[in-house]
């Protein structure tokens, strides 16, 4: 979209609340004064010198009326004139704002068939979506797809859910993240797998760090049944069941695998520590 001619690339530098523009950097406004106060200066000392007034008189025209055009001419001008040149450093970092990618976390269920990812990689592509990472979970009815996608930051989540419903995409979830979700997802659970190892009592946490869910209170939770994938019940032999909860992002079969294998783990470790004990 091109600018309006009429509106002045500074405009987007205006404060939301007092509507100024941010303080120019002193130099280029010390610069900008001397470049336009100079020949004011000079035209004033030309025109009153060449006078025949006394000499104390000279001097109170030329620091008045020096002072008056500096301060009622020179400097709004140089302010209104030069604003593109005094503010370019910060309509460089904005321009490189607007410019810079955003990342998205997607999950979309695409139809278990050849040519399914191909196509959603093309309608990503055309859209100047760049795919970062995948990760692909068989569920009922389909592939589903883990994304981490780079794009523009004038494409908004709604353009990518409607590129990815154009890419056979359904049951999808949108989510901002950050360039952490680009680590490499084996690395991660090894290293909460490390962090259950030196304390197993993180488990509840670690599980829920590594599936990005909330532990539910198991007061008031409900035992989700089969058909209940956004909850997840990891039984353990001290703790009882503990039970996740990830509202509109259900569980896959890999992350439930993962949850009892943690489990398993922290159960191990205890074990160990109380033979030792014993034998202590």
């Amino acid at each position: 979209m091109r600018r309006n001619a009429r509106v002045p690339a500074t405009a987007d530098l205006l404060c939301e609340v007092c509507g100024r523009l941010p303080e120019p950097a002193k130099t280029r406004l010390t610069l900008a004064q001397v470049a336009t106060i100079l020949p004011i200066e000079l035209l004033v000392h030309a025109l009153v010198v060449g006078t025949h007034l006394p000499f104390l008189i000279k001097v109170a025209v030329l620091t008045v009326t020096a002072t008056l055009l500096v301060i009622w001419v020179a400097e709004p001008s140089v302010k209104r004139l030069l604003r593109g040149w005094l503010h370019a450093p910060a309509l460089r970092g904005r321009r490189r704002l607007d410019d810079s990618p955003a990342l998205w976390r997607v999950r979309t269920t695409l139809p278990d068939r050849p040519g399914a990812l191909q196509r959603m990689t093309r309608v990503l592509a055309r859209a100047d979506i760049n795919i970062l990472s995948i990760h692909s979970h068989l569920v009922d009815g389909g592939v589903l797809d883990e994304f981490v996608l780079e794009a523009p930051e004038a494409i908004t989540e709604q353009h990518i859910l409607d590129a990815l419903e154009d890419g056979g995409g359904r049951d999808t979830g949108v989510w901002s993240t950050t360039a952490l979700a680009l680590a490499d997802g084996q690395t991660r659970v090894l290293s909460i797998a490390a962090r259950i190892a030196g304390d197993s009592t993180e488990l509840p946490l670690a599980i829920a760090e590594m599936l990005g869910a909330r532990v539910t209170d198991g007061a008031t939770v409900v035992v989700p049944d089969a058909a209940d994938r956004t909850t997840l019940k990891v039984p353990t032999t001290d703790r009882g069941p503990m039970i996740f909860s990830r509202p509109g992002e259900p569980f896959t079969l890999a992350e439930s695998a993962r949850a009892h294998r943690l489990a398993e783990l922290a159960e191990i470790v205890e074990l160990t520590a109380a033979t030792r004990n014993r034998r202590g």
